[in-house]
């Protein structure tokens, strides 16, 4: 007789045996009452079957709970379905025992005492997880891990929770490619029935891509299909890409893209029959086939519009499809044709227009016969716009930027323009959208602007050494929504070794509520011009602007706005005077610019001057974005007058153009050009000059025209110094490039155009906001009167007084040799001071004297002449012709502000530019 049953989870096969072993002794009882059963008298006669024996009925008598610790006996009697009074068997009791092992809280039981009635249950707990520990997991971070598994601290430890947890673990490496991934569960006992849980993770390599086929293509290559996927094989062509990990997702995408592929080429029967991912038998790589059926290709067939909106005329609609009879047919025409009449819908205001293609195929003729359906409609009306999310940001400021309003007739036309403006605001989300749903009735519409804002407060402090600007600090502060009223306020300062700039800027863009925008900026900078001898800077002039501008703007229509300003701004010029000054009165006082050091050009600029300048600017802008566009036109024209008062007089012309426009696949092209002349209302003071000034003039290079270095373009005036003498005769010009002094001095006119074509990255890529771009470009900058020689030096003659050049072709110069003057314009002349015992100079041809009339001595002195080596002044790169660059380059919107990195290799370039392979700019947005 079975005195106890006792069952664990581990012990599940002990159970089993237990009830396999009650059935068999049912069946040997039945095998020996059939034994003694008297055999049947006639065979025609049926005899009744064997009976088993009644199964024992008990009633409870009482029940017990022992071993409960965390669990109340009450608790671990509600699983069963014993209870005291009520009839039991063994199958009742085996009942029980799987009861409370399903309830997962016990890793022990058995029940006594079955055959008195009073059962007690024996338990043991299930233990209680103190720790998860997870090991081996590098390419996965264990906080990733955690929020995918359900196993904690604290909780009861099961073995249907572990492998629940290692399936989804095994899962998350799954997803990234890692199929190769095996998760070990183990447990280690502790006291006080407690547990720790350790995942032994080995991640394995990232399961790669190796091979994809394709079967039933006959049209298209392998090459050109596998071109059109996503998913690419793990090669070194494919050395960057991220997509030749396996991806079941990418799988799907993959059969999308080879239909949308073939039904824009006009195989409108295509159809992937089976995509089949093999997974090698190392598990690293995956080989997947593709088997498709291309079928025949289609042409466009009749193309019709049939329209129930009385407005419409069919014929017109159909008329200005893009789609014709007899082109190829394409699917991706069909959804542009219909997005061009539901635009053309909703202009006429009819939001909800419903346009349906009707196929109708001929298999004979190969055609696909179009009919547009715009189903009956009613015209709609904007019932309200609301306008949701903005925190900070004032109502009106978005609704101001809407085109319509709250009761117009609906037009599609101005709800995307709308939506632009908005979005070229900057100060909410990127790719915002202006939902629309259905009012109150029929012919209404409501206009929702789910709007959510970003950070519009920039502060940046920053410090750090340049090999051009050598120490650097910057500090600045911008807020482009002050107080959530759409102004900008802006305070900078920059100081280096080179450059120092103070600035305050404030802009209102409706003042007063008009439309109409009122900004100005005070601003004190200090700028120092540099020429490079060999790798040496050399700080040439220094220019000091102290001033303002005020700047207001006033929109004509939509898209045109007329702006005009006022700036006011006091220059002073000057040049270091230890290094481009000379005594040339003899009075001893160095206070003259020598232009045999600086050159006449940077004399000629020294002084200073007040700039009272008016201009306007006629700008039309349909773009997009204003700070990322992808779509649309911006021109810009602008005239300045400089001499409403002031001190100097000139009229500057410029203008300023950009094309931007999808071309597909997320593919962004633009095309841009700018250019402007000046032209001064004062004549020339001295032959070779010109009477614009230096610092007023153009000046083109980085970062503008990539491939060039800073104002690398146009103009110059290089000074090429001689090697040797005449009188040696090996006299030369020197030929290393750092050797030659080479400044950079503007021009009148110039001109700028470039393409450039933005490339699309991943998802992940575009999240970091990198956009790579491939460009090139053109431009020149022109048109300045020819500086004057700053000193024209005797050319050497032979005996016969011909012209002598040196081996190089150069012309052999003499050293130039300059009687001086004091004050007065007396004569000097060497002498030595008695006093002193010092050379220097006297105004006595006779003895010593400061005067002529104080002379004493009998000496006869020497001229005193200063010698100056020869050099040769060369003019270069005044030129209209086109210098030509093409390269590639980098634009991320980093954290520490936008940056651009440009490689460009330059094709044209005039003589004395200077080229530049890599340029890196930092804080500009391009």
């Amino acid at each position: 007789m079975v005195t106890a049953i006792k069952a664990t989870k581990i012990g599940a096969r002990a159970t089993a045996t237990l009830l396999a072993g009650t059935m068999l002794s049912g069946a040997a009882l039945a095998q020996t009452a059939a034994q003694t059963v008297p055999a049947a008298p006639a065979p025609a006669a049926q005899t009744a079957p064997a009976q088993l024996p009644a199964p024992v009925t008990r009633t409870i008598k009482s029940i017990r709970v022992q071993g409960s610790q965390r669990i109340e006996p009450e608790t671990v009697m509600s699983y069963t379905r014993l209870r005291v009074g009520d009839a039991y068997t063994n199958e009742t009791i085996d009942q029980a025992i799987k009861d409370l092992l399903a309830s997962e809280l016990l890793a022990d039981v058995s029940i006594e005492g079955v055959e008195t009635g009073d059962l007690v249950i024996r338990i043991r707990e299930s233990p209680v997880i103190n720790r998860v520990i997870y090991e081996g997991n590098k390419r996965l971070k264990e906080d990733k891990i955690k929020k995918e598994v359900k196993l904690a601290p604290r909780q009861i430890f099961t073995r249907t929770a572990v492998r629940a947890d290692v399936a989804r673990i095994v899962e998350l490496y799954r997803r990234q490619g890692r199929f190769a991934a095996s998760v070990e569960p183990k447990m280690v006992s502790l006291d006080q029935n407690r547990v720790d849980v350790i995942f032994e993770i080995h991640e394995g390599p990232k399961s790669k891509v190796r091979q994809i086929n394709i079967i039933g293509n006959e049209v298209f290559s392998d090459g050109k299909l596998r071109g059109e996927m996503a998913t690419k094989t793990a090669s070194i062509t494919h050395l960057m890409s991220s997509n030749t990990s396996y991806d079941q997702d990418r799988l799907a995408y993959d059969q999308q893209k080879l239909r949308q592929f073939y039904l824009t080429n006009g195989y409108a029967d295509f159809r992937v029959i089976s995509a089949v991912a093999e997974l090698t038998p190392d598990k690293k790589d995956f080989i997947i086939t593709y088997v498709v059926e291309e079928g025949p290709r289609y042409k466009f067939g009749p193309v019709t519009v049939d329209s129930a909106i009385r407005d419409f005329d069919d014929k017109k609609l159909a008329s200005a499809l893009s789609i014709k009879e007899g082109d190829w047919y394409n699917a991706k025409a069909v959804e542009d044709t219909v997005e061009q009449l539901s635009q053309t819908a909703g202009i006429a205001g009819y939001a909800f227009a419903d346009v349906r293609p009707e196929f109708q195929r001929d298999k004979d003729s190969l055609t696909m016969a179009m009919n547009f359906h715009i189903a009956e409609a009613n015209r709609t009306y904007i019932e309200r716009i609301d306008i949701t999310g903005n925190r900070q940001t004032q109502d009106k400021v978005i609704r101001r930027e809407f085109r319509v309003a709250e009761g117009d007739a609906f037009n599609t036309f101005l709800v995307k323009r709308s939506q632009d403006r908005i979005n070229s605001l900057g100060y909410f989300q990127d790719k915002f959208e202006v939902e629309r749903v259905e009012g109150s009735a029929p012919d209404r519409i409501v206009l929702k602007a789910n709007v959510e804002e970003k950070a519009n407060g920039e502060l940046t402090l920053s410090a750090g050494f340049s090999s051009l600007e050598q120490f650097i600090l910057q500090a600045s502060i911008r807020q482009r929504n002050f107080r959530g009223m759409g102004q900008t306020v802006s305070a900078s300062v920059d100081y280096s070794s080179y450059s120092k700039s103070v600035e305050l800027g404030f802009t209102e863009p409706y003042l007063f509520d008009k439309n109409i925008a009122l900004g100005g900026t005070i601003f004190r900078r200090d700028y120092n011009a540099f020429n490079y001898i060999g790798s040496d800077r050399s700080t040439t002039y220094s220019q000091v602007s102290t001033g303002f501008q005020i700047v207001t703007g006033v929109p004509l229509t939509e898209y045109w706005t007329l702006s005009g300003r006022y700036y006011l701004a006091q220059d002073n010029v000057t040049l270091d005077k230890s290094s481009f000054y000379s005594d040339t009165n003899g009075d001893g006082v160095v206070d003259t610019c020598d232009p045999l050091k600086a050159g006449r050009y940077y004399c000629e600029a020294v002084g200073n001057r007040l700039t009272s300048l008016v201009g306007l600017t006629l700008t039309y802008d349909s773009l997009n974005s204003r700070l990322r566009p992808t779509r649309g036109s911006r021109l810009s024209v602008s005239g300045d007058f400089a001499g409403l008062g002031g001190d100097v007089r000139y009229l500057r012309a410029r203008f300023d153009a950009d094309k931007y426009w999808n071309v597909g696949h997320g593919f962004i092209a633009s095309i841009s050009a700018e250019g402007g002349y000046i032209h001064s209302l004062e004549k020339a003071t001295t032959a070779g000059s010109d009477p614009v000034r230096i610092t007023d003039r153009f000046y083109l290079g980085e970062p503008q025209f990539r491939g060039f270095d800073i104002r690398g373009v146009g103009p110059r005036v290089q000074r090429i110094a001689y090697t040797g003498s005449v009188a040696t005769g090996d006299q030369l010009l020197v030929t290393d490039k750092d050797q030659i002094t080479d400044d950079a001095i503007g021009g009148k006119a110039y001109y700028l155009t470039k393409a450039e074509l933005e490339i699309p990255l991943g998802a992940g890529a575009a999240e970091m906001g990198l956009r790579p771009s491939i460009f090139i470009m053109a431009g020149s900058l022109f048109d300045i009167t020819k500086p004057g020689k700053t000193i024209d030096f005797t050319q050497a003659t032979d005996t016969n007084g011909k012209l002598l050049y040196n081996a190089d072709g150069s012309p052999s110069l003499l050293p130039n040799i300059a009687n001086q003057f004091d004050s007065a314009g007396n004569q000097l002349y060497t002498a030595t001071d008695p006093s002193t015992g010092f050379t220097t100079s006297t105004p006595c041809r006779v003895g010593f004297g400061t005067t002529t009339s104080n002379c004493a001595g009998t000496t006869i002195n020497p001229l005193y002449q200063i010698t100056t080596a020869p050099f040769y002044e060369r003019y270069a790169g005044d030129t209209a012709s086109p210098r030509v660059s093409i390269g590639f380059g980098v634009n991320w919107n980093s954290p520490f502000g936008p940056l651009r990195i440009d490689v460009a290799k330059t094709l044209l370039h005039a003589k004395g530019d200077d080229t530049k392979l890599v340029t890196f700019n930092v804080g500009t947005q391009f």
